[in-house]
């Protein structure tokens, strides 16, 4: 048998100079050069590729099987190799960890081994393991299937193609023995070995598919270790690793169980959500939208749309009212307001202040009151209402509005309560000129004994509502129940026409004396009776006023 010689390339300097330590190429030509027993695990796209490298690997196994599966055709070659390129793409650039590919055969013959080389180093791949059959590969873990293997001599040509195609010295190439997977022996898996390790390999990949390890234990007592040894435990798992531990293996590869984790897991809620028709059962035990949002890196995203995106567009501001003491809370504001109480750590309109500024909004106005010179959170611009004692809520919107009049897009709310960013993500969606915000799960403020500004709208809320445009008929805090559809969030969002609505209301009040001490319920009647359309939006939950020291510690784990 003429085996063919090993590469040149392999021993020469790198073209584009030494690897260096922190190249993911070297990084993975280090794991496999360790000398304790290191672990891929299974990813098929970006997502699971991010999950992984959280769970703690140094690095990933592209699984054939998995990146076929993820397309659902199977694993033949079915899925094009530049298919599998443009998601190795993705999983590489969502990760700092080393990518070893599972490349079946090299996807035909030489030639095609010397550019998927090239490829993947040019999309961070740091090596590819090829394996000894013919293209179109059949999956080694099918029962029965035929698995013919590759003449030694030709597959020895892929190795050193792609030794000799690859520009990075640290690239590593693995060849993938499938003796044992096709009965023909420890003997003929040895003798493929030394072959392949002779034509370049940087290591060898040797598979079995009995249910426990004793081929591969055996392979290895004979195997002279001249380079490292790769396996795929997928069927002999009931093995404990020690056992591969002290046999020698270099890397074992958990190769598709990501994959299959999700299998049933999708099935599940599948069925579950076609026999409920809804989401009850479901929602509470599948990953919430920000987990998915987190992994996407979104906070990178709008991190760099502040330092990137122009400030012009929507110029939209907030007013927060925050001129009380709080006398509800006792002690906790003896020295400071209520704005100004700790949770979690940090003032409350500190949170506040981060709220709006992730949902886009940086330009705030605060109105302060009750010691003032405790509210010094930086950021926001500051007005003062000196009267706060004897005056109300529509007395310190003024102190912010009646000097700027020709004012654009607005946000008015409390400094009091905490708040999911998307309740002004959605009252910014709306194109409505007056829009309020109503919490649907009125009844708990009516349990908890708290005050509150309790609303009629056009349509209650429920299916009668959705998809229809509702209307703020009501607003008092003695609203008889059976007429209650919400509760006022104390969130009125006004477009540039909407605000100077509410500037000439609120100049109408200011004259009379009742709207000295009026909270900004009164301005929400007055509105309504100048014949201003406000709109509603309904949400449940996902906000909490802090009045009393009961909220103060549920705002703890808000």
């Amino acid at each position: 048998m003429n085996i063919a010689q090993p590469s040149s390339k392999s021993a020469s300097p790198n073209r584009t100079g030494a690897a260096t330590p922190q190249s993911k190429a070297r990084r993975l030509r280090d794991l496999l050069d360790s000398d304790r027993l290191e672990f891929l695990l299974e990813a098929h796209n970006g997502l699971s590729a991010r999950i992984v490298e959280e769970a703690g690997f140094k690095g990933i196994w592209g699984s054939g099987l998995a990146l076929s599966a993820q397309f659902g055709v199977r694993d033949s070659n079915e899925a094009s190799w530049t298919q599998v390129l443009e998601m190795l793409e993705f999983m590489a650039d969502a990760t700092t960890i080393p990518i070893l590919l599972d490349g079946d055969t090299g996807y035909g013959n030489f030639n095609n081994v010397r550019r998927l080389v090239s490829k993947l180093e040019k999309r961070g791949v740091a090596g590819v393991c090829i394996e000894d059959k013919l293209f179109p590969k059949t999956n080694s873990l099918i029962e029965g299937a035929r698995q013919a293997l590759a003449d030694v001599d030709e597959f020895c040509g892929r190795i050193k193609a792609g030794k000799d195609a690859q520009q990075d010295d640290a690239f590593v190439i693995v060849a993938r023995i499938e003796a044992l997977i096709a009965g023909r022996g420890i003997s003929e898996a040895l003798r493929r070995g030394e072959a392949y390790v002779a034509a370049g390999a940087d290591a060898i990949l040797v598979h079995s598919t009995r249910p426990s390890a004793d081929e591969i234990v055996e392979f290895m007592r004979r195997w002279d270790r001249r380079v490292p040894v790769v396996i795929v435990p997928t069927r002999y798992w009931r093995t404990p690793t020690d056992v591969l531990r002290e046999a020698g293996v270099s890397v074992a590869v958990w190769a598709n169980h990501m994959l299959r984790a999700s299998i049933p897991a999708m099935q599940d809620v599948a069925r579950t959500i076609a026999r409920e028709e809804g989401l009850h059962s479901v929602e509470p035990r599948i990953a919430p939208v920000a987990e998915v949002f987190r992994l996407q890196l979104a906070s990178e995203l709008e991190e760099a749309e502040k330092r990137y995106l122009p400030r012009g567009g929507r110029n939209v501001r907030a007013i927060v009212l925050a001129a009380s003491r709080g006398v509800e809370l006792g002690a906790l504001t003896a020295e400071r307001p209520k704005a100004m109480v700790e949770i979690r750590g940090k003032p409350l309109l500190a949170h506040i202040v981060e709220t709006y500024s992730s949902a886009g909004v940086e330009s705030l106005t605060v109105v302060r009151g009750y010691r003032s010179d405790a509210v010094d959170i930086d950021g926001p611009e500051y007005v003062d209402n000196e009267d706060f004692a004897s005056t109300g809520e529509l007395v310190s919107l003024g102190r912010a509005l009646l000097p700027r009049p020709a004012l654009g897009e607005t946000v008015i709310s409390y400094g009091d309560v905490l708040f999911k960013k998307y309740i002004v993500e959605e009252l910014l969606e709306e194109r409505e000129d007056l829009v309020i915000a109503v919490d649907t799960d009125w009844p708990e403020s009516v349990n908890r004994n708290r005050a509150a500004d309790y609303v009629r709208c056009s349509l209650p809320p429920g299916r009668q509502a959705f998809g229809h445009r509702v209307l703020l008929r009501e607003v008092r805090a003695d609203l008889p129940h059976d007429r209650i559809h919400g509760e006022w969030m104390g969130f009125l969002k006004a477009s540039s026409t909407g605000i100077q609505w509410v500037l000439a209301a609120l100049r109408e009040l200011l004259d009379e004396p009742e709207g000295q001490r009026a909270g900004m319920d009164l301005l929400l009647r007055r509105l309504i009776e100048r014949g201003h359309e406000i709109a509603v939006i309904y949400t449940a939950g996902h906000w909490l006023d802090v009045d009393s020291l009961e909220d103060a510690i549920r705002a703890g784990s808000f």
